[in-house]
């Protein structure tokens, strides 16, 4: 069979126990064999640590796939980094975030299966002999990798994959072949050095921090990977006469290297090096099997997340892959020169190569350049990446280029984290949804069903309960079960606008005060999220939510009809707790950055209604379920472009609007922080003077939006009706459908 070997620097796998007896089949015969052992399974399962091997959407959607491939049947593969430090733990001291290292491994892991015997070696540094026997990379520092195998099991089908991850080893002569003063004990403990390539996932979402150790991370996991591929294509004897293969021209029929993100994009220089050097095949063949083998998912448009790696660094590290990556694009820019002939710009804005003070490599082109295929991840993206991001590539090779809207496994995030719900849509329709969610349209049938509709109202009320108890027992923190529940969980960013929410809230709160007698619709205003260790100003968005969190959950004219709880440490085990029992989910990313998002789905198939703007995969979400089903508000990508070129005026929005002035200003005065009154001047700053995401402008619009949130909520059965709407109208978002 062709094999699918997807590549990823990120897998976002969460807890295992569970997982795996869903997609076994055995949940029910492992609860009631544990509970006849006296012990409570769901006390078990919360033991588990989550392989928190990702830093949100792209390690979890790999996840997703993983799933969805073994559940489709197909030979598909894994291939990542074995963290021994997965993303940190979120502690929060004094309204402030705190990291903690992620010991996952500390009481081993029982999923995985260490191999040894395909330890294979990594290559770093060392320099480039051109001889007439052909090129020779040598003098170069050798890391083992050590591969960890994890089943990946399919959906009640007999099939289980794998996910293979790589950690690094030093080899045992590693720092005692130079002829050193014989310092064996520093030699010896060098050891470090080579290992600490796996030790620990970079924290950063959306954002590109140029280190060596992450670009070694990178080559690591690509040419081990390649190895392996490699090995198993000559190995395999399907349609080969040979005992071993010797040939690569039915390579590309055989292996699909999907490349997830630029993160592993030296896959195309390293498959270049392996054909060219080692295996002596014809540059110009071994270029169309590149090609023909790779392809790439770009995730983001946002310019500050582009890898962009100096050209300086290569020339130490992987000196062989930069002659190489010269040479494709000078090749690739002879193309466009003869194509479009004088036109100096269209080649320096194509060039793999960024010249300026530091001469870079731009990875995206370089993915461009060296796949057959390249896609992104709603529509409203693919489009953006058409007509702006890769516009030049997209004019040379249009058919290059295409969608594939993002999904989620509905076993993990129906099935295994809301049982109720799924109980209730298997009794009306059965189970096939699971395996073909596009089956969830038959409950259109039933959104007038008064028996379903108090069904999925009961269900979603009873995991409000449960959440409402986990909360009170691990965070101390009573809420109103019968209060709207609305959620924003993800990471924390300037573009998903996490202040946007923040200004609804204390607007809402001003709103209680000025007229404590009137009937509020009640509201928990839960939100959660990491923010990069290194990202002010997401820190500092923290510490405002908490510190409004203060002063509100604290204000006796509030009572319980509103609260803003931050959501410590935010991971899968807790979206699975979280997102069953939210009422609202927000999405409310300015128009144009938000990729796709994956969460808005989750939200959708457990009951939950959207607040958003036309951004990343809500435009799709909107189109199924109709645009009254869900609150759409705010600028559209046109707009955000028309107010571009008008110039943004935060000020105008400022003294235009009096409850956006007045929360501004009692964030800028210290009510919120009495104890440090200029706390949040950096926060309000970058809102009046340099907010590339334009929140101001789209406050009018959220806060009438959110008055219709909560007319509808005033009549539940209308509100449920909607719910079943959205529901039945998920199926599309399905990670079996994007495979």
């Amino acid at each position: 069979p062709q094999r699918i070997y997807y590549l990823s620097l990120e897998f976002y796998m969460g807890r295992t126990l569970q997982n795996t007896m869903v997609n076994l089949g055995l949940q029910n015969a492992c609860d009631e064999a544990i509970y006849q052992l006296g012990l409570d399974l769901e006390e078990l399962e919360e033991i588990e640590e989550d392989a928190g091997l990702g830093n949100g959407g792209l390690g979890r959607l790999a996840a997703c796939f993983l799933d969805s491939m073994a559940t489709l049947g197909l030979a598909a593969y894994g291939y990542g980094i074995r963290y021994e430090f997965g993303i940190f733990n979120q502690k929060i001291v004094d309204g402030w975030q705190v990291e903690e290292a992620d010991d996952w491994l500390r009481y081993g892991n029982p999923w995985e299966k260490a191999r040894p015997e395909y330890m294979l070696p990594v290559h770093f540094y060392g320099r480039v002999d051109h001889t007439p026997e052909g090129v020779k990379w040598i003098d170069t520092q050798v890391v083992l990798a050590m591969p960890y195998d994890t089943p990946v099991p399919g959906y009640k089908n007999n099939t289980v994959n794998t996910m293979r991850l790589w950690s690094a080893k030093a080899p045992n002569d590693f720092n005692l072949q130079e002829f050193n003063v014989g310092d064996y004990i520093e030699a010896v403990l060098d050891r470090n050095l080579a290992e600490n390539i796996s030790r620990v996932l970079y924290p950063n979402d959306n954002f590109f921090e140029g280190k060596e150790l992450r670009l070694k991370q990178e080559y690591f996991v690509v040419a081990a990977t390649l190895q392996d591929i490699i090995r198993r294509f000559k190995s395999s004897k399907f349609g080969c006469r040979d005992p071993v293969r010797t040939s690569f021209e039915t390579f590309p029929d055989k292996v699909a290297i999907q490349l997830n993100d630029t993160h592993p994009a030296l896959s195309i220089p390293e498959l270049m090096r392996i054909l060219v050097d080692v295996e002596k095949v014809d540059w110009d063949k071994a270029w169309e099997i590149t090609k023909r083998t790779c392809a790439y998912t770009n995730h983001t448009v946002l310019p500050e997340a582009l890898e962009r790696w100096p050209v300086s660094l290569f020339e130490k590290l992987l000196p062989r892959h930069l002659e190489i990556i010269y040479a494709l694009n000078q090749m690739h820019l002879d193309r466009v020169a003869a194509l479009y002939p004088g036109d100096i710009d269209r080649l320096r804005r194509m060039s793999v190569i960024e010249e300026g003070d530091c001469k870079r490599i731009n990875m995206a082109n370089l993915c461009v350049i060296g796949s057959h295929a390249v896609n992104g991840v709603a529509r409203i993206h693919s489009d953006i990446v058409k007509n702006s991001v890769f516009k030049d590539f997209y004019e040379l090779e249009p058919e290059k280029f295409q969608n594939k809207t993002n999904g989620i496994t509905p076993r993990r995030w129906l099935l295994l984290c809301n049982p109720g719900l799924a109980d209730v849509i298997a009794e009306k329709i059965g189970e096939g949804f699971i395996t073909d969610l596009s089956q969830l349209k038959k409950l259109l049938d039933f959104i007038n069903n008064e028996t379903f509709i108090r069904d999925v109202a009961k269900v979603k009320q009873e995991n409000k309960m449960k959440f409402a108890a986990y909360l009170e027992e691990h965070y101390k923190v009573k809420i109103n079960p019968s209060s709207m529940f609305d959620v924003q969980v993800k990471r924390i960013h300037e573009y998903k606008r996490q202040l946007l929410n923040c200004l609804h809230a204390i607007t809402l709160y001003n709103r209680i005060r000025s007229n404590p007698s009137k009937a509020f619709v009640p509201r928990t205003i839960m939100i959660g999220g990491k923010a990069a260790p290194g990202y002010h100003m997401a820190k500092m968005i923290i510490k405002l939510i908490t510190s409004i969190g203060e002063v509100i959950n604290n204000d006796p004219y509030v009572g319980d009809r509103l609260k803003v709880i931050f959501l410590e440490n935010y991971r899968v085990s807790l979206a699975e707790k979280v997102i069953p029992a939210a009422d609202l989910s927000q999405q409310i990313s300015t128009a144009g950055t938000e990729a796709s998002g994956t969460g808005n789905m989750k939200f959708m198939v457990n009951g939950a209604l959207t607040i958003g703007t036309m951004d990343g995969a809500n435009v799709e979400m909107a189109e199924e379920a109709g645009e009254e089903n869900l609150f759409i508000f705010g600028m559209r990508v046109e707009d955000v472009e028309a107010l571009d070129r008008q110039g943004y005026n935060a000020q105008e929005y400022y003294e235009r609007l009096p409850e956006l002035r007045q929360a501004i200003d009692q964030i800028s005065s210290g009510f919120f922080s009495p104890r440090d009154p200029g706390c949040f001047k950096d926060v309000v700053n970058m809102l009046m003077y340099h907010d590339r995401f334009k929140v101001f402008a789209d406050y009018e619009a959220y806060i009438k939006c959110q008055g219709r949130v909560d007319q509808l909520f005033t009549d539940p059965r209308e509100w449920t009706k909607k719910v079943i709407k959205n529901i039945a109208c998920s199926g599309k978002f399905s990670s079996d459908r994007t495979i």
